[in-house]
């Protein structure tokens, strides 16, 4: 065997380390699938609760009739 390195009193060989350094980074930059998604529509910046009303209804109106068109 070739050189290997000393890790917390544990002998860790070149590539399991190098495949336990890729398999952290692919973990951590991934997108979570198991995560909430994310909104895909924009916040409703409405001036009064009634103007929010009437977004919110006209939006749920016209996505219920879209949704029967496909």
């Amino acid at each position: 065997m070739g050189a290997a390195y000393h890790i917390l009193g544990k002998t860790v060989q070149p590539h399991q380390l190098a495949l336990a350094t890729l398999g952290t980074v692919v973990f951590f930059t991934l997108p979570k699938p198991w995560g909430p998604p994310k909104p895909t529509t924009p916040p409703i910046n409405a001036s009064s609760p009634e103007e929010e009303k009437f977004i919110k209804d006209f939006l749920a109106k016209h996505t219920e009739t879209a949704e029967e068109h496909h």
